[in-house]
């Protein structure tokens, strides 16, 4: 299971690196011990829990400036926004850095500063990301587009960012596809109708549902599945598919995390997505 992590020797955000993207494909985590985001020491006072709002689990940046979730207000919520701002940027560059090819087709989502402490959350079951895991969300369905993370430890007390990593994407499928309840059409057209969700949800989207719950509700497959367990430094940061590669996020503290979306089929190995491996297992295609 040691193999499903890969430490990469790099302490520049935006050094190019070469032979890092078939890993990053295969669902693997990529693990730069030594990149760290410094701040700034006025920065430094922005590590506290009381800068987010209590009625939001995270501060977000969009991407037209506008930052959520902050309790702060003034020059606080300015130098916030342009930290978090500042992280975007050595995020997107990393990325470039690992997978040039991916830059024309990638769609940037907000970006986000997580300073609650994971095991305080008291959630249900299906959003308790303490569970193995790999992204699907039932209100946005994507067709089949990656969900690409960037994340880094800021812990100001030294304190580990802990998380299980599982077996790969392909063995999870084997496992919990059969069980998957079958997809219904006119069900998928009602959930839009009803705005439930904010696209029509494909068969794609709902089999990694399937794979969410599944994996999330199964408690000896938690327990007894192959794991590795990983405690990310303050001062590392880790890159990953989060929709391929099976994580639970069992505690920490003080985290910065960048989202990017990319089309399946703009991988440098399209036959490496989800999508396809969940095409190849069924044998046919996924609408």
């Amino acid at each position: 299971m040691d193999n499903r992590i890969i430490t990469v020797d790099s302490r520049d955000w935006s050094q190019p690196l070469q032979g890092l993207v078939s890993a990053l494909e295969a669902g693997k985590v990529l693990y730069f011990p030594e990149l760290r985001f410094e701040l700034t020491p006025d920065e430094s006072k922005l590590l506290r829990p009381d800068v987010r709002d209590e009625k939001s689990r995270n501060i977000s940046l969009r991407n037209d400036g506008v930052l959520a979730g902050a309790a702060v207000q003034g020059e606080e919520q300015v130098r916030l926004a342009a930290m978090i701002g500042r992280f975007r940027s050595q995020a997107c560059a990393l990325i470039d850095a690992i997978a040039p090819a991916y830059k024309p087709a990638l769609r940037l989502a907000p970006t986000s500063y997580r300073p609650a402490q994971v095991e305080s959350r008291v959630q249900s079951w299906r959003a308790d990301d303490r569970r193995l895991h790999v992204d699907a969300f039932p209100s946005r369905p994507n067709r089949g587009e990656r969900i690409l993370r960037v994340f880094t430890n800021l812990n100001p007390a030294g304190e580990p960012r802990v998380w299980r990593v599982g077996e790969a994407f392909e063995d999870i499928a084997r496992r919990f596809v059969p069980r998957a309840k079958p997809y219904v059409a006119w069900q998928a057209k009602a959930l839009k109708a009803l705005h439930v969700t904010k696209s029509l949800r494909t068969e794609y989207d709902h089999l990694m549902l399937q794979l969410h719950d599944g994996m999330k509700g199964d408690l000896d497959y938690q327990r007894d599945c192959p794991q590795v367990t990983m405690p990310f430094p303050p001062g590392s940061t880790w890159v990953c598919y989060s929709d391929q590669t099976a994580h639970a996020v069992m505690s920490g503290q003080f985290m910065m995390e960048q989202t990017l979306h990319l089309a399946a089929e703009r991988q440098v190995d399209p036959s490496a997505n989800p999508l396809a491996i969940l095409e190849r297992q069924l044998g046919r295609k996924l609408t």
